[in-house]
């Protein structure tokens, strides 16, 4: 980028890699490994972007033969090689140990013990070394650099029940009827294992058991083992809890204080068939359909943006306006990471990658390391509520809910806007409390000239906007053909130069035309129109003028990329001065020539334009293992209430717990989703927490969409909350900074993640949704135009949301106009609550009488209102108070940053 960051504190592309390989205890691979995984990560993008542009049929056209049928496959075979593609991946990229866990400790700690006790020249104490020696080498990766054995096998044996389901779906279809046990055995079920099943079958106790139910039990083991080595010991743990429990929760006494736990006696053989064979409930349920359908388009969609160079293009825009104000390195940070984590999904990713550029500008402003990595760290997480992407968010919601795409998005949008509006009130007012100023404008990119450079990369956010929301295409078509629009842009800048411009736009102009004029005429395309003349097709009916225009113009994406490439073929050496991809597409190009043998290939724009797209696919692939062995491995939960019985029971238990209390069931689901999401990705935690308190939430009379974003909001508080803070980590080891301090800063600058969600549950006008006559919906302009309802349930709400987020500004920081004393900032932080939440202290008032005696309903719009007006009374007092106390004796700060807190 042209932002200048090549300081002391910045760090290198390899620095990035490893501290992302730190916290997300992944692999780099190197040499043949890292082609191999590479190609495999390809491959699932490939398969995925298939799915996207045609559904599930595989089929090729060849001339003079027509189409030729490969394969129609069912959702469940879809499913489980969607699943079998990130398991592979995950065994390949994340090592099963790297020596220095608690077992991995404990383990070691036998050698020295059978040396002390047999003596080290003992021939036991050499056995026990050789054993060891043997088992490092065939499961331990602690330089992240190898494949071990272990791995191999376990990917290996991950493709043999993705090939049962694949080859037997005949049979799987009568296991419905027949039972699981049915099935042929394991020799039968997947021949190729023939002999091998035989000796198995020698060895274990398997005789009796169905190659149904052994593959069932070994995909739902393989899951539960990538889930420990890409999520956590945590998550495993719980989603192979939650598998024990459906087994053997009938256990639990019905007359017991959690007797409402209790379910009916299962067997294995049914809980394997529910969890490994359904599409309703369990492994291959809507999680896992929504990750097929919608979030792994949409990763590479994100992926295919940043690489493009798009992500370089947008931080130096947001530097190019708002570098040279007060803290503008940190409110440029807070503009660029919000749109990138929007894309990337991934807070931890996004932290470093995004905070490679804009932390090192942010410290050497004047902002502490501490609260440089806060802002990156609250800011990238930050990113996933906020639309159009929201990250996989969501799309989950869309599915979960039966909502429409675009109501999400309408109704997302002011509380993120409102979340971001905070973070920038706080750099601000940090920045004035250090005196902290912008960067001269020399060391700044031209806004202006920067634009006008990259003024395409808005293209396609603009079409996904329009296709999702005017066209109303699916998501997944929708996303399909956003990625062909950024490979068109991409392609079309590589191959464009002075002397090409003409030539190679007017031919992309020609071939729409002839193209729109063939299906004007023969009601084809112009390949199929060609095969027409030459007697090889037969013409189908005209289309209208508009309608072939439309036509075309829908194939207007893969015209560009076909002349665009043979321009690029036509001319290997020529200049492309519009070409700026991500710096890891150009490592990657010289790389990868290099190991060609033909180092100068890296220079070559056709091979650049290329290395872009198979460096996207596989960037895409890598990140999406992660979102689909957690959206898998969640699955399990909401199959496990589904088939038990267990949902009505919980619903009741919860209610119970709550005492019926809108507050208590927030308050314990907001911790629950913060506990829950430490360490772990907020699509599992967000699957595990709406599948278990969406429901009795939705029957205290929230919103079905509010209580989603409730518990995703609060769930992406865990990125930024000690003592995980897995996000405020990274962005700590970009900063070089105290991790503890840094997420504890974190913390404080996304608090607003806490007030905002309780401020629309309660509020439903915030989203712009209204419940007329017991249904949920978007206001209109009927809504708009009748006042009575509009202003005290949308204006007023909306107003003191902003309000109370800049107020909780103030408290945080400790400075407006002035500094600001602990007494003072409670007041602040009492007018914050007042102005966005007045619900929450008449509802515990309420409570209190309740406990008196006293039973009385406060909560009332009058109240509300009446409290809301004091709020803003008291921070219009305080504000004016702080802005006399505006005086060269008193710019000095009283209360330390929340970096130093």
């Amino acid at each position: 980028m042209s932002t200048d960051t090549q300081d002391a504190e910045s760090l290198s592309n390899e620095e990035q890699d490893e501290l992302l390989q730190e916290v997300e205890r992944s692999r780099s691979h190197q040499g043949l490994s890292a082609a191999f995984v590479a190609l495999i990560g390809i491959t699932f993008s490939a398969f995925q972007m298939w799915i996207a542009a045609r559904s599930y049929q595989f089929s090729a056209t060849l001339p003079g033969i027509g189409t030729v049928e490969i394969a129609s496959l069912q959702p469940l075979q879809v499913y489980t090689i969607h699943v079998t593609f990130a398991l592979v991946l995950a065994f390949l990229l994340f090592p099963a140990s790297t020596g220095d866990g608690f077992v991995a400790r404990r383990l070691g700690a036998i050698v020295p013990a059978v040396s002390d006790r047999f003596g080290p020249d003992s021939p036991v104490t050499r056995a026990v070394e050789r054993l060891r020696d043997g088992v490092r080498w065939a499961a331990i990766d602690p330089s992240l650099r190898r494949i071990t054995p272990l791995d191999a096998c376990l990917a290996v044996i991950s493709l043999v029940p993705a090939y049962y389901v694949v080859t037997s779906y005949d049979e799987i279809q009568r296991l419905a009827t027949f039972g699981i046990q049915s099935g042929v055995p394991l020799g039968e079920a997947v021949q190729p294992l023939g002999p091998l099943a035989a000796v198995l079958t020698m060895i274990l106790p398997l005789q009796g058991q169905s190659g149904a139910f052994l593959l069932g039990a070994l995909g739902i083991l393989l899951v539960l083992e990538a889930t420990r080595r890409t999520l956590g010991v945590v998550l495993m743990s719980l989603i192979a809890s939650f598998i024990v429990y459906a087994r053997w929760g009938y256990f639990i006494p019905s007359d017991s204080a959690i007797g409402a736990l209790a379910i009916q006696p299962d067997t294995w053989a049914s809980i394997v068939y529910d969890l490994w064979y359904t599409t309703e409930a369990g492994i291959m349920s809507t999680p896992v359909s929504v990750s097929v359908r919608f979030i792994y388009i949409f990763i590479l969609f994100g992926a295919f943006l940043e690489m493009s160079g798009a992500g370089k293009w947008f931080i130096d825009l947001a530097y190019s306006m708002t570098g040279t104000r007060k803290g503008g390195p940190a409110k440029a940070s807070v503009v660029s990471s919000g749109f990138m984590g929007m894309l990337s999904g991934s807070s931890i990713a996004n932290t470093v990658t995004t905070g490679a550029f804009t932390i090192p500008l942010m410290k050497r402003s004047g902002y502490s390391p501490e609260f440089s990595g806060a802002v990156e760290a609250s800011a990238s997480s930050g990113g996933q509520v906020l639309p159009p992407v929201m990250g996989a968010a969501a799309f989950l919601i869309v599915e979960f809910t039966g909502t429409a795409y675009s109501d999400v998005i309408m109704a997302a949008t002011l509380p993120a806007i409102a979340f971001f509006f905070g973070m920038w009130v706080m750099v601000h007012f940090e920045a004035v409390r250090g005196g902290i100023g912008g960067l001269a404008r020399g060391e700044l990119p031209d806004g202006l000239a920067k634009f006008r450079a990259g003024w395409f990369y808005l293209i396609p956010l603009v079409l996904l906007i329009y296709f999702l929301v005017i066209a109303r295409l699916s998501i997944n078509r929708a996303g399909w053909y956003t990625i062909i629009a950024i490979t068109a842009l991409i392609a079309v800048v590589a191959a464009y130069d002075e002397r090409s411009r003409v030539p190679l736009l007017g031919s992309i102009a020609a071939i729409t035309l002839a193209h729109t004029a063939a299906f004007a005429t023969y009601g084809v395309g112009l390949v199929s129109a060609v095969q027409v003349l030459l007697g090889l097709g037969s013409a189908a009916d005209p289309y209208a003028l508009g309608a072939a225009a439309g036509a075309a113009t829908a194939d207007l994406g893969s015209i560009a990329i076909a002349v665009s490439t043979v321009f690029l073929f036509a001319r290997p050496q020529a200049n492309a001065p519009l070409l700026e991809l991500d710096d890891s597409i150009d490592e990657s190009a010289r790389r990868s020539a290099a190991s060609l043998g033909r180092p100068s290939l890296a220079d070559n724009a056709g091979y650049r334009f290329g290395t872009f797209v198979l460096k996207s696919m596989d960037s895409g692939a890598r990140t999406a293992t992660t979102v689909v062995i957690a959206v898998a491995a969640a699955g399990v939960v909401p199959g496990v209430i589904s088939v038990s019985g267990l949902g009505p029971n919980l619903a009741a238990l919860i209610d119970a717990v709550s005492g019926g209390s809108i507050l208590i069931l927030l308050a314990l689901t907001g911790v629950a989703a913060i506990i829950f999401g430490m360490g772990m990705p907020t699509t599992a935690m967000y699957i595990i927490l709406v599948a278990m308190l969406g429901s009795p939430m939705e029957d205290l009379g929230v919103w079905v969409v509010a209580a989603h974003l409730f518990v995703l909001y609060f769930g992406l508080m865990a990125d930024v909350t000690p003592p995980v803070a897995v996000a405020a980590f990274a962005g700590a080891g970009v900063a070089k900074a105290d991790e503890l301090k840094t997420a504890t800063a974190a913390f404080l600058l996304s608090l607003n993640k806490i007030l905002v969600p309780f401020a629309f549950v309660f509020s439903p006008g915030i989203l712009l949704a209204r419940n007329v006559n017991g249904q949920w919906g978007l206001i209109g302009w009927s809504d708009v135009t009748e006042l009575r309802f509009f202003l005290p349930e949308v204006v007023v709400p909306i107003l003191g949301m902003f309000l109370g987020v800049y107020a909780l500004g103030v408290t945080i920081i400790g400075y407006q106009y002035s500094s600001v004393g602990a007494g003072t900032r409670t007041l602040y932080a009492i007018a914050s609550i007042l102005l966005m939440v007045p619900e929450v202290p008449l509802l515990v008032l309420e409570g209190a009488l309740a406990l008196a005696g006293v039973s009385v309903g406060l909560t009332g719009l009058s109240a509300t209102l009446l409290l809301r007006v004091l709020g803003l009374a008291i921070l219009v007092s305080l504000s004016h108070r702080n802005y006399t106390r505006l005086s060269g004796t008193d710019l000095e700060s009283a209360t330390p940053n929340p970096s130093e807190a």
